[in-house]
């Protein structure tokens, strides 16, 4: 993994020091090195960065506010002279703070974290599909006439909901199964991939929908309403089909 950096720094000095140790870690690309606040936010907004190795005290625009003004992606390693900023730094999300004179080894350490910190990120954003959908439940248990059931997911057509009671239609059984629960409660319990409320008295399992007529999701003779308050969610997941 490559991480492409830039420097911001208004001492020339501090910016070649800095783009020296840059060269020194091959897992870092310069991408751009800047004498002020203005420059740097014209020249990243053209040429994006991961980090930006960014000084605190410089004229018109200090680093604390160019921080606040770059890209959400674009992660800080604050480094000045002051450490009075330290607070002020972590308040904006900087992965790290590095107090003047800074030191080869102390510039590694703090690229060491970053690193860490995105491949984190990266390995949770490329978690496959199938490992997520590993980690949702395949059935619930319910209380029902005091014993409770066991319920596979893949047989739930749809749920509806009396005042304290639920109504578990499946695929397995000519009657439903009651439950004294609420909706909200068997709604919590359900993974929200498989299923949608369509009402307030009605849950279904997305894969068994097949009719849809006159804003009513139709099973056999039953004729499930989509509720006002629900029709933009089921609406998105139409259209996400």
């Amino acid at each position: 993994m490559t991480i492409k950096c830039a420097i911001v720094d208004d001492e020339p000095l501090a910016v070649n020091l800095l783009a020296s140790y840059v060269e020194k870690i091959p897992f870092l690309e310069l991408c751009g090195k800047y004498n002020n606040a203005t420059d740097a936010l014209h020249g990243i907004g053209e040429q994006p960065v991961d980090l930006l190795f960014l000084d605190i005290q410089m004229p018109e625009l200090n680093g604390l506010e160019l921080s606040k003004m770059v890209p959400e992606n674009t992660r800080i390693v604050f480094t000045t002279a002051f450490d009075q900023y330290a607070i002020d730094g972590f308040r904006v999300n900087a992965l790290d703070y590095l107090l003047k004179p800074i030191s080869y080894a102390d510039f590694l350490e703090a690229c060491n974290r970053a690193m860490q910190w995105f491949q984190l990120t990266q390995q949770q954003e490329q978690q496959p599909a199938a490992a997520k959908a590993e980690e949702e439940p395949t059935s619930i248990f319910v209380k029902s006439e005091y014993k409770l059931l066991q319920i596979n997911l893949d047989d739930i057509r749809y749920i509806e909901g009396l005042k304290d009671y639920v109504k578990i239609y499946t695929e397995q059984s000519p009657h439903p199964i009651l439950s004294l629960m609420n909706m909200k409660a068997i709604e919590q319990m359900l993974p929200a991939s498989r299923f949608i409320r369509v009402h307030r008295s009605f849950i279904v399992q997305k894969s068994k929908i097949r009719e849809i007529e006159r804003n009513r999701i139709v099973f056999g003779d039953v004729y499930i309403p989509i509720g006002d308050s629900y029709k933009q969610a089921f609406q998105n997941f139409i259209n996400a089909k």
